[in-house]
């Protein structure tokens, strides 16, 4: 019996999951993700347990997809952060912080797929109906990005070396912060963490 290879997104495509220190323009495809949004502090538990049920939502669609002969890795989680006032993001309270978490599936996992995991996990108790879960496209296109070492509250100092790539190069920020986390903080010491920190440029 012929065995299928297990898809492993960060190995085949490299250009999305490896930055480096030093700042890089990228053009990305429309990808699918799954995502659940809200807003909040990221120590608040609303997001604590949204990142856990996310995780299983992810791990859960593996598992179907799996069953039909199409295995994959579950990839990193990512994530969108913004806020919509009239304060910089440094600035704002952090319950009052925009996220999207978010994780990128293969091609062959689909909106079916997606809903037939989620209505699984809420049948057995393990996700709720509160949150707010998409299966979506999500196309950046032309995007900057850089490879950030150390703790998730100090990255404004990598930030700023994006922010004037981007503007040394001619262009403007055209999305929302977007942070691809290669490193699990529950291993990792802050100081080693690596995070891939992207905006979509115009």
């Amino acid at each position: 019996m012929m065995t299928l290879e297990k898809l492993n997104l960060q190995q085949a495509y490299p250009e999305y999951y490896k930055a480096t220190t030093k700042p890089k323009i990228v053009n990305l495809e429309p990808y699918n993700y799954i995502t659940i949004s809200g807003v909040c502090a990221p120590e608040d538990q609303k997001f604590i347990s949204s990142v856990e049920e996310i995780y299983g939502l992810a791990y859960h669609i593996k598992f179907i997809s799996k069953a039909n002969d199409l295995d994959f890795v579950v990839p990193k989680m990512e994530g969108f952060w913004w806020v919509t006032g009239e304060l910089p993001f440094e600035d704002t309270p952090r319950q009052d912080w925009h996220w999207k978490i978010m994780f990128r599936m293969p091609d062959f996992v689909g909106k079916t797929e997606f809903d037939l995991a989620l209505n699984q996990l809420i049948a057995a108790g393990k996700a709720t109906n509160e949150h707010d879960y998409v299966f979506e496209e999500i196309h950046e296109g032309l995007s900057a990005q850089v490879l950030h070492i150390g703790s998730y509250d100090q990255e404004a100092e990598t930030l700023e070396k994006l922010y004037e790539f981007i503007e040394r190069e001619g262009y403007q920020i055209a999305g929302y912060h977007h942070e691809i986390y290669l490193s699990d903080p529950r291993k990792t010491a802050k100081e080693k963490l690596k995070t891939i920190l992207r905006y979509a440029i115009r």
